[in-house]
C-alpha cells in the first residue's frame, strides 16, 4: 500500500516511516509469540515531493479533522493509481489556554513565524501559570484518502503537562516543553524510542491500522 504524505514537512515522513516500521515490528513479534506467523503489513511511505510536491492549502477548517481531511483532498489529484493520500493535522492543546494553541500550533506567533518563535512565545504566555493548571495534550488526526474517494479518519492524543522552561534539544516544535504523562523530563530529553512509543502520532497510526485491519 503506497502512502503519500501530504505535507512538506520532511521531518513528519521521516518520524511515520520510523513509527511504521516499529509498530511492524511489533506485530510480528507478537505474531510469533502467539504461534502465528509473522504477518507485518506492507506500507510505503513517501513525501508529497515525489509527486511534483504538496499544493498549497489554506488550513481554515478549524478543526484538526477538516484540516487533516482538506490536505489528503489537496494531493488525491496528484496520486498514482494504487496511491493513498495521508494527511497529518496536529497541535498542542493547553489547559490554561482553553484548548489553545490546538490548530493554531503551527501558526502561534504569527504567520510567519517559525517553531523556535512559537515556542517562545508559549513559553512567555504561560509564565507564572502555577504547575497544577499546566496540564496539556497533543492531539494528532490522520485522514487517509484513496483516489477512488474511500476515507479513514483517526485521533490520537498524548497528555502531560509543560515544564516552566524548554529543555533538551530532541523532537521539534514545542517537544522541549512537553512532559509526557508518567515521565520527569520532556519529550526534547527523551530519547527517541521512548516519543515514539509514546507520542500523539504514534496512537493515531496504531488507531489507523486497526481500522485497516477491519
Amino acid at each position: 500500500m503506497k502512502l503519500f504524505l501530504a505535507s512538506g514537512n520532511a521531518h513528519k515522513v521521516r518520524e511515520l516511516r520510523e513509527i511504521a516500521a516499529a509498530e511492524n515490528a511489533a506485530l510480528a513479534a507478537q505474531s510469533q509469540l502467539g504461534g502465528q506467523p509473522a504477518c507485518p503489513l506492507a506500507f510505503t511511505i513517501e513525501s508529497a515531493a515525489v509527486l511534483g510536491g504538496m499544493p498549497p492549502v489554506v488550513e481554515d477548517t478549524g478543526s484538526f479533522l477538516g484540516n487533516a481531511r482538506k490536505k489528503a483532498r489537496a494531493l488525491v489529484p496528484l496520486l498514482p493509481p494504487d496511491g493513498w493520500a495521508l494527511a497529518d493535522d496536529s497541535g498542542l492543546c493547553v489547559d490554561a489556554l482553553e484548548g489553545g494553541p490546538g490548530v493554531e500550533s503551527a501558526y502561534f506567533a504569527g504567520p510567519q513565524a517559525d517553531s523556535a518563535a512559537n515556542l517562545q512565545k508559549l513559553v512567555e504566555v504561560m509564565r507564572g501559570i502555577p504547575a497544577e493548571r499546566r496540564g496539556a495534550h497533543y492531539v494528532c488526526v490522520l485522514v487517509l484518502l484513496g483516489a477512488g474517494g474511500r476515507e479513514y479518519s483517526v485521533r490520537g492524543e498524548c497528555h502531560g503537562r509543560l515544564a516552566l522552561e524548554p529543555v533538551g534539544q530532541g523532537g521539534f516544535g514545542y517537544d522541549p516543553l512537553f512532559v509526557p504523562r508518567g515521565f520527569e523530563h520532556t519529550f526534547g530529553e527523551l530519547p527517541e524510542a521512548v516519543k515514539r512509543a509514546r507520542s500523539h502520532r504514534s496512537a493515531a497510526w496504531r488507531a489507523l491500522i486497526e481500522q485497516l485491519a477491519q
